[in-house]
């Protein structure tokens, strides 16, 4: 009995001596490489561990094209290993929060999950596994990206449901569930179903770049973002060297109006994607960096990034690329409120209608408010054809979405035609149907939201006091922005409330300390000298 104690000790660390050495060998090149922690218990080889993890890890933080480059190895090396056909299939399907993978990854995507179920999983929880992203791509050309996804997340919640003491399967039942969340439905259901499984497993693992990531994601609506801001803190300490990490905190960042905090985020994302060779990724920063640039007349700054951004050759088959490069100019001319500016921009050829109407939506406001009424009809109209092609295509998210851009367009023509009854009730109707929505993860924010516009144009009706309260609302929903703040500052004095006016001129002057001069910023300082 004791010499096979001493043998069994024997053979145990010459394994680990092994797996050392492994690792060792498999870590050579990304020493300095910080993904965070990850224990995802598998079948395959004590060779391939190391590599397994860091797969995953790559995984939870959407690296897909690494993460699938690192699956592939895996399985090169360890032919048995079919778990790895489980993560080539998961990163082929790309962002949950997109528009989800072509119809050639796919292909490739069910070829792996064909190639794992030949080989055989070694366990239950495996096998499970695969057969949980299969339900993604059962019936692919047949339902949209959101019915596959609904799918998905079923899967995984059985996966949890059957191994509640195994913590990976609750953190990718958790980001599925919260994808799932409908932008319309007002108490975020699944997103805080999604945020209760998480804290508890952020708890667990405080180093988990999946948990922080996904906690963001769960958090990112206006009422519960400040829920997310530990999340938010953590995860690029934790992922420093993933560029979506170090990106991902200026979502909360921007729900709750933290400006400075967003742009050292998307400066760190921008840098690492730049090195990484990772362009779309850094044109996702850009458009984040330029909207929290412009909040704080830091224009000199968003120049830079508008002139870089045409530059960066992003992916054009995923939306973050053409939605960046038609936002990015877009917001420039928009929050300064160069209008002959906005009108002049070109419109550029995608694939995503909605990144097009981006465009002319910054066209007709621009058009509309220098007076050019038939210039800004023609955007509009170009609105109207594009909402009803996402009708057509049961897109409902961005239909709503471009309606409120036609309508608010539609507005501005009224507007510049003389129509002022008829401009307020259409510029009313476009806040109203914004208030349904949520805007989507691709972007910091509209544009311009409809309510700080109808805000606007209350006040330039000399309608002050109107104006002020859906200025209040504005900023509710979308606190801190430079235009929303200066608006309430203007119908507050308007209105001869002076503590309200000074409350809100000198919240601006506090946050655009350090900013680019404006022609606002000596009215204000004017106004503020008074008394």
């Amino acid at each position: 009995m004791k010499m096979h104690f001493y043998v069994a000790i024997l053979l145990l660390a010459l394994s680990l001596s092994i797996v050392t050495i492994a690792s060792a060998q498999e870590t050579e090149g990304v020493l300095d490489e910080q993904l965070g922690r990850v224990s995802f218990v598998n079948s395959c080889t004590p060779a391939v561990q190391v590599t397994f993890e860091r797969a995953v890890a790559l995984l939870h933080s959407f690296w897909w094209q690494e993460s699938e480059k690192t699956f592939r190895e895996i399985l090169e090396r360890d032919p048995n290993c079919a778990i790895a056909t489980w993560g080539i299939a998961t990163t082929l399907i790309g962002n949950p929060f997109a528009t989800g993978p072509t119809t050639t990854q796919a292909q490739q995507a069910k070829e792996a999950i064909g190639h794992g179920l030949t080989i055989g999983a070694k366990t239950e929880r495996e096998r499970l596994f695969i057969e949980a992203v299969a339900q993604y791509y059962e019936n692919f050309t047949e339902r949209s990206h959101g019915a596959r996804i609904k799918s998905l997340s079923d899967a995984f919640e059985n996966v949890a449901r059957r191994f509640p003491e195994d913590d990976e399967s609750q953190i990718f039942s958790a980001i599925y569930l919260r994808a799932t969340q409908d932008p319309a439905e007002k108490t975020f259901a699944s997103a805080l179903k999604a945020a209760a499984i998480l804290e508890i497993q952020f708890k667990k693992y405080p180093d988990h770049p999946g948990v922080a990531h996904y906690l963001i994601h769960s958090y990112d609506y206006p009422p519960i973002a400040g829920k997310g801001l530990n999340a938010a803190k953590r995860y690029s300490e934790i992922a420093p060297s993933a560029p979506h990490a170090l990106h991902m905190p200026s979502h909360i960042f921007t729900r709750v109006g933290s400006w400075e905090e967003s742009i050292a985020s998307n400066l760190r994302s921008e840098s690492v994607a730049k090195a990484e060779k990772e362009f779309t990724d850094q044109l996702h920063a850009m458009d984040y960096l330029v909207y929290a640039y412009l909040q704080l007349a830091r224009d000199k700054d968003a120049q830079r990034v508008v002139g870089g951004a045409p530059g960066v050759r992003g992916n054009e088959k995923v939306q973050i690329t053409p939605y960046a490069l038609a936002a990015i100019p877009a917001r420039y001319a928009i929050e300064r409120n160069e209008w002959k500016e906005a009108a002049q921009l070109r419109v550029q050829e995608t694939r995503f209608p909605y990144t097009a109407a981006l465009t002319h939506f910054a066209r007709a406001l621009g058009a509309a408010r220098s007076g050019d009424a038939v210039a800004a009809e023609r955007d509009v109209q170009e609105l109207a054809r594009i909402v009803e092609a996402m009708k057509l295509t049961n897109d409902t998210y961005w239909a709503v979405e471009v309606e409120v851009q036609r309508l608010g367009g539609a507005a501005w023509v009224a507007f510049a035609q003389g129509n002022r009854e008829q401009s307020l009730t259409l510029m009313r109707a476009a806040a109203d149907l914004e208030d349904t929505n949520e805007k989507a993860a691709v972007s910091p924010g509209r544009l311009v939201p409809a309510r700080e516009l109808l805000g606007d144009m209350l006040f330039e009706s000399d309608r002050p006091g109107e104006a002020l309260v859906e200025y209040e609302q504005s900023q509710r929903h979308d606190p801190n922005r430079y235009r929303t703040l200066y608006g309430a500052g203007q119908a507050a004095a308007l209105t001869s409330n002076r503590v309200k006016a000074r409350h809100y001129f000198s919240s601006l002057m506090e946050m655009v300390n350090s900013g680019d001069s404006r022609p606002e910023i000596e009215k204000i300082r004017r106004y503020l000298m008074e008394d």
